[in-house]
This record gives structure tokens, C-alpha cells and sequence, in this order.
């Protein structure tokens, strides 16, 4: 079953891509801002509706960054959910810097059971399960069944000698670089890494950073799908305040902060 539901999320997160592309490579982004000062393109409300058509066929309840908004009464009755960002990374795609993604999380009793991040323009898939463990499958701009027999278990062998820290390109914070400083005393050089969307969460699971500390504003939409791909590939993302594993479809939807390692 739990296979089942992943190849639906996979294949629904490349097509979703496709349709983010054909507006990536236009001329017409048709920008607009939403109530809380963010970025809004028609690529996020193209790929909404390819990936809400893909999840219907589920029967299970969709939480969307792009979708209606859906009060807590409601929501907290659901055992199970997706949970979407149709284009994480706005702010990156209208920057034609290529590091966006689409994220699709799948929740249980408030646990991510499931997670994909698709990179359509690096044409990179991560996707992570419960009892199958974390992949990253390259040149994944074609859907197939095969898809999952081709990917590499997560996390990759590196050969870094230096300790690594990834954070975000378009949030950084005080308070992350005074994380970054108390790790400089604890291991000497370091290398940070900046980059855009669930990425980072992926750079993590894939074993090419050490950890991503994020002190700053985030969504469950932001998270969730990432935390899947990094939780089954052995690590974890931590909320800051309660010291344990973030859990979903909270009633307050904003994040605490968190450490990924």
C-alpha cells in the first residue's frame, strides 16, 4: 500500500515539474504577493493543480501550501494527510537560479511515512518511506515504474574532511550565525554551503552536509516532505523548543525552529 502511495507521489511530483518548467522557461511568471508578503507564480498554482489531480486518486485528505485554507477542526480528524508545496522555493524560481523543488509528504498520526523532493531543473528525485529507507535517483525527468530500482541509498559515501554546514539563501539569520560560530569552536574549519528549498534538508540525508540549522519563519509545507527523505535515511529534524522530532498537522502551521543532523 505504502508503495503504492509513493509511486503516485513520485510520478505526480515530475509532472508537476514538467508544468513548473514550461513556465520557467517563459517570459511571464505572473508574480503576484500573497497576504503574508511571499512570492505567488503561476508555475506554484500550475504544478497545485497537476498534483492535486494525481493525490485525488488516493482518497486521502491534501494540506497545500497553493490549496484552501482548512481550519483546525477539520484538519485534526485526519489519521492521515498529505502535505504539499506545490513549488518550494518561489523566491528561487523568479531568481532563475534552479533551486526550487516540489515536495510531497505523506502523514501518520502526525509522522511523515512518506517523502518526495523532486529538483526539476537538476532533474534530481530524493523520496524516503517507512520500511523502505531513503534514495536519490538522477536524470528522473521521466516517470517510470523502474524509478525505484535505480535509486542510490541515502546516505552517499563522502569523502568530505571538513565539517559542513548548509543554510539557506534567502533566510539567514543572527541566530544561525551564532550556530555557525559555536560549531567553528567545536570543530575547527568549517565549509558552509548556502542553497534554496528542501534541498538543504537533501544535502543532509545524502551525507554532502553535516547538518542545516534553521532559525528562522518555515511551514509544515516547508519541511515535511524533506524530514522524510532525511528520518529514513538516519537522521533526524529536531523542533528547537520541544527537543524532539517535528511532527505534523499541528494547529499552529508555522515551524518552530529546527537542527537537521
Amino acid at each position: 500500500m505504502l508503495e503504492n502511495l509513493l509511486k503516485i507521489a513520485i510520478e505526480a511530483s515530475i509532472k508537476a515539474g514538467d508544468a513548473i518548467l514550461k513556465i520557467y522557461d517563459t517570459e511571464d511568471f505572473g508574480v503576484d504577493m500573497k497576504s503574508d508578503n511571499s512570492p505567488l507564480t503561476k508555475a506554484d498554482l500550475a504544478s497545485n493543480e497537476v498534483i492535486m489531480e494525481y493525490l485525488s486518486q488516493t482518497g486521502i485528505d491534501v494540506l497545500s501550501e497553493e490549496g484552501r485554507s482548512i481550519p483546525y477542526e477539520e484538519r485534526k480528524e485526519w489519521k492521515q494527510l498529505w502535505i504539499v508545496d506545490p513549488l518550494d522555493g518561489t523566491k528561487e524560481f523568479i531568481k532563475r537560479n534552479g533551486e526550487f523543488t516540489v515536495n510531497i509528504a505523506l502523514i501518520e498520526n502526525g509522522k511523515v511515512i512518506l517523502g518526495v523532493v523532486y529538483s526539476p531543473v537538476l532533474r534530481e528525485l530524493y523520496y524516503g518511506a517507512k520500511g523502505l529507507g531513503s534514495f536519490k535517483v538522477s536524470e528522473a525527468s521521466v516517470f517510470s515504474r523502474e524509478l525505484l530500482t535505480k535509486g542510490q541509498k541515502l546516505p552517499l559515501k563522502k569523502d568530505r574532511l571538513v565539517y559542513t554546514i548548509v543554510a539557506s539563501r534567502s533566510h539567514m539569520s543572527p541566530e544561525t550565525e551564532e550556530f555557525i560560530k559555536e560549531r567553528v569552536k567545536e570543530h575547527g574549519q568549517i565549509e558552509t554551503i548556502s542553497k534554496g528549498s528542501s534541498l538543504k534538508l537533501c544535502m543532509v540525508a545524502e551525507g554532502s552536509a553535516d547538518c542545516y540549522p534553521r532559525f528562522a519563519p518555515t511551514m509544515e509545507w516547508d519541511t515535511a516532505a524533506g524530514q522524510g527523505v532525511c528520518i529514513y535515511a538516519g537522521f533526524d529534524l529536531i523542533d528547537w523548543n520541544t527537543k524532539q522530532t517535528m511532527k505534523y498537522n499541528r494547529e499552529e502551521l508555522l515551524n518552530n525552529w529546527f537542527l537537521v543532523e
